[in-house]
């Protein structure tokens, strides 16, 4: 599991698509940014080696109940997409999340709910991920 993050806008997903050369490489994404949901299973993914994810953040913010709730759901998540990625050489998951956790605290609880339940599941996705970058303007830092 190869876990990207990073500011909005910054070139993560470019970044990916270079860095593992899907133009020829066959491969399954899957965008939250482009309206997709969060897959509740990896049946689809079976005939892919390479699978993105794009845009946890928001499928961090559709997920229901208290920010400890959300981070519980995650790691549900995150135990299946190893699961399936350890079932076949060659698997690769790459998750992709825009960092919101800096800057100003919302005054909105939902808001606020929202940044806590992320701060806490890009923790355990970088535990979980076998390599985590941080993209910044485009450019790569190696984080693990």
């Amino acid at each position: 599991m190869h876990f990207v993050t990073g500011g909005a806008f910054n070139g993560k997903s470019n970044w990916v698509k270079d860095f593992y050369q899907l133009e020829d490489t066959p491969h399954l994404w899957i965008s939250a940014y482009r309206g997709a949901e969060l897959p509740a299973g990896t049946v689809e993914w079976e005939k892919k080696d390479v699978v993105v994810l794009e845009g946890i953040e928001l499928w961090l913010k559709s997920l229901a109940g208290t920010a400890l709730d959300v981070r519980g759901q995650w790691q549900t998540f995150l135990q299946a997409w190893k699961s399936w990625e350890r079932g076949a050489e060659g698997r690769m998951l790459i998750l992709i999340g825009s960092d919101i956790t800096k800057g100003i605290v919302p005054i909105d609880a939902e808001e606020r709910k929202w940044r806590d339940a992320a701060g806490w599941a890009f923790q355990d996705t970088a535990a979980a991920a076998d390599q985590v970058d941080l993209v910044w303007y485009g450019i790569r830092q190696k984080l693990k």
